[in-house]
């Protein structure tokens, strides 16, 4: 969509040249400047490129995070309008692997995740929608993910316990941060599916990182 905001930007920008080289008439007179055409391109341009720059710059300050987290730099990739449109899929984000079991640096995250994370990142984390709770904690999981980890329970388990920390890197203070991963840890997880679950997984068991901030504690 946004290469339609380009091709009306360009049409003002051709409908303004055509007006400034041929300004005067052959015999003299003004031509009035296109004040319809140019500025109705313009806006029209900018409406439909808002919506993919605001995307974009969603991305950046996502990757940012979890290039943090993992300790290298990723990509994450917001699904657009178009890719939704034709997507089958249930999972709510995405990290694609080789045939050598090698993550791509990369993840894309649905829609719904990703716009519940512009709204956490917008508000002031206090009190986050389950939403917000569960698309962090998708951040989170798939950038483990692209940390190595192939096993979703034990990946599952590990994200939890960088869930707290991912929510600061979004901005939130430590106690709402701390609040969004036992949140998660209380509520959403016992009810994930068998494969995302595992008994290893709590207070000394064998994938406690004996993390300050594993949601247990």
């Amino acid at each position: 969509m946004h290469w339609f905001g380009i091709a009306l930007l360009a049409a003002a920008g051709v409908v303004f040249f055509r007006w400034f080289v041929r300004r005067v008439d052959s015999i003299g007179r003004e031509r009035p400047f296109p004040w319809l055409a140019v500025p109705v391109l313009v806006l029209a341009g900018l409406g439909f490129l808002t919506p993919w720059f605001l995307r974009v710059r969603l991305e950046a300050r996502l990757a940012k995070a979890a290039s943090a987290i993992v300790g290298a730099p990723l990509e994450v990739h917001c699904q657009s309008f178009g890719e939704a449109f034709v997507d089958v899929g249930i999972e709510l984000g995405y990290v694609a692997f080789g045939s050598d079991g090698v993550p791509e640096m990369r993840t894309l995250l649905k829609r719904a995740p990703c716009a519940a994370l512009a709204d956490y990142v917008r508000s002031d984390k206090s009190a986050p929608s389950r939403e917000q709770i569960v698309a962090v904690h998708t951040l989170t999981h798939e950038a483990m993910h692209m940390s190595g980890f192939t096993n979703e329970a034990e990946t599952e388990c590990l994200a939890m316990q960088r869930d707290a920390e991912m929510a600061r890197l979004l901005g939130a203070e430590a106690d709402a941060a701390a609040a969004l991963a036992t949140n998660y840890w209380v509520t959403v997880y016992p009810r994930m599916p068998g494969p995302y679950r595992t008994s290893a997984c709590g207070p000394g068991g064998e994938l406690d990182l004996g993390s300050p901030d594993a949601p247990w504690l």
